[in-house]
This record gives structure tokens, sequence and C-alpha cells, in this order.
């Protein structure tokens, strides 16, 4: 029979490399150029209207890919890779390259063909009015003809 000794610097880089995995899937993020990875948004509510903001760093108009519905605003694209040869002579790369699909549900309905667009620097912004129905409504009850009809 063979003897075989542990060696418990073995198991710890191996849950090491399980725990990277796992927060790599946690993130969106992998190592991989075909990654898929999903943009930073912001919602915000500004009375008569929704602001949606992606964070979109490095990509261009031309691969970028917005459709709203009026419930869901889907941003599609890719963030394309420059230089496709192996031998690149980088030491490091945490860049995200790849496509990615980004589905943001919508608290409220908006008018979806009324929706403004601006994309610059990387920061697209959407206003997306609401409908007439999702507004909040201010209705100013009449205290006093309560009071007189008592």
């Amino acid at each position: 029979m063979a003897l075989i000794r542990w060696n418990p610097y073995i198991e710890i880089s191996t849950i090491h490399s399980q725990l990277d995995k796992l927060f790599d899937e946690m993130t969106g993020f992998s190592p991989s150029q075909n990654s898929i990875w999903k943009p930073a948004v912001e919602l915000q509510d500004n009375g008569d209207n929704l602001t949606l903001k992606a964070e979109l760093p490095g990509i261009e108009a031309k691969d970028l890919d917005v459709s709203v519905t009026r419930d869901t605003v889907v941003l599609r694209g890719e963030h394309r890779y420059e230089n496709q040869s192996e031998n690149n002579g980088f030491f490091r790369s945490e860049f995200r390259y790849g496509k990615f699909e980004r589905v943001v549900a919508l608290p409220v309905t908006v008018e979806n063909d009324k929706v403004e667009a601006n994309f610059s620097n990387g920061i697209l912004i959407l206003t997306l009015p609401k409908t007439a129905a999702a507004k909040n409504r201010v209705v100013k009850v009449n205290l006093a003809e309560t009071e007189t009809a008592s």
C-alpha cells in the first residue's frame, strides 16, 4: 500500500479557484473574451418621465441595439475586441469584451413611441414618458362641501 501525504495547500487552492468561479458567475465577469456581461443601469422616476441611464464604456452607437416596449427596455450590443492576435503583449486585461444583453423591467407603463435617447461618452440616457394612466394624478378634495353636508 502506498502512502500518500496530505497537502493542505492543494485543498486551499481548489477552494480558492471554486470561489473565483462563483464570484465571476455572480458578477457576470469571466476572463474569456466571449463572456456575457451586463452593463450597469440606473432608473429614476422624474414625475411624468422615467430616466434610464446605462454605462456602456467603449461601446460605439453602431454596436448598440435598444428596444423599448410599454413595460421593458432591452439593451443589446457587443464590445468588440480590437486586437485579435494571440501575442498582443498584454500582461493583464480586465476589460470586458463580448456580447451583452440587459433587460430592465419598468415599474410603470411608458409611451414607447415617444422615447428620447442620448448617447455620449459611454453613457446612454433614455427619457421614457409615462402613460397618462401611470402618472401620479393629484385630485384636490373640497372639504368645505363635506362640512356643510353634515
